[in-house]
């Protein structure tokens, strides 16, 4: 079995003190939680297996990823780097892969633009392309293709949103995945928005089907709160990488005991 990762995510925004990486609950209410080229290079020593940096804001407001920034973190730490937000065309691709990303992140483009996956996969190979899927739960099973079968035994389907989770598609997030992995795409971020930032606990049942209906690797995203919702998502939910925010941020889990926890338990990690 493949080592499962440990990722922790920057969600950066701009405001008037700059680059600032906040978190909040179901992409609202956000709160300060750093720099971002501070924090990335915490989390090199730390022992993460890969960074995420994503422009929270920079679909929603129209405007181009902080390539500067990018910049000032890939100088600063040694491990893998994805960055997603704002990402419309091949050429802001590029934009970031020269700022020192290794992947490149996309996810309102791709909705809106399908081609863009198939194009961008062919020019720089699947490896370095990122399909992230921000889903939430709907109860309108009439209306999806994919009805799942939830903890509580309610069926629900989960509808791909876009623009930082403030526009629904009407896409089923289970036949997008299939899709961007016929598209080329290499790896599927999975949000679940209805767990986003609630130390609830990722959405197994979401992750599970996706995960056994593609190929790729997945990256469980939305929810972590204890070193249990990583041991669930890895074993019941079938992820290949776990991403988490807050409770690395503002250290509620070390990343080194989380290892040792997963470890423990039979769970495959980088040391």
């Amino acid at each position: 079995m493949l080592a499962k990762r440990i990722i922790p995510c920057l969600d950066v925004t701009l405001d008037e003190k700059g680059a600032t990486v906040v978190k909040g609950v179901e992409f609202v209410n956000l709160r300060r939680a750093g720099d971002p080229v501070e924090l990335a290079k915490r989390y090199d020593v730390e022992g993460a297996d890969e960074l995420v940096f994503l422009d929270i804001t920079a679909s929603a407001h129209g405007r181009e990823t902080m390539v500067d920034v990018v910049e000032r973190t890939a100088e600063e730490v040694f491990i893998p780097l994805t960055v997603g937000g704002g990402i419309r065309s091949v050429e802001d691709i590029n934009a970031m892969l020269n700022a020192g990303a290794d992947k490149v992140s996309i996810n309102t483009s791709a909705v809106k633009n399908p081609e863009l996956v198939r194009k961008s996969a062919r020019i720089f190979g699947s490896q370095c392309i990122v399909v992230a899927i921000d889903c939430r739960r709907n109860f309108e099973t009439e209306k999806g293709e994919h009805i799942i079968q939830l903890e509580n035994e309610e069926k629900a389907w989960y509808e791909v949103v876009i623009y930082g989770g403030r526009k629904p598609t009407g896409i089923d997030a289970v036949e997008w995945a299939k899709k961007v992995e016929e598209l080329g795409a290499g790896e599927i971020l999975l949000t679940s928005m209805n767990r986003d930032g609630t130390k609830a606990g990722y959405d197994i049942p979401i992750t599970r089907k996706i995960s056994e209906e593609v190929s790729i690797p997945v990256i469980a995203s939305g929810g972590a709160g204890t070193m249990d919702h990583f041991y669930e998502v890895f074993t019941d939910g079938k992820a290949d990488a776990a991403l988490a925010a807050s409770i690395f941020h503002f250290k509620e889990i070390e990343i080194v005991d989380l290892k040792s926890y997963l470890m423990e338990r039979r769970i495959p990690v980088r040391i």
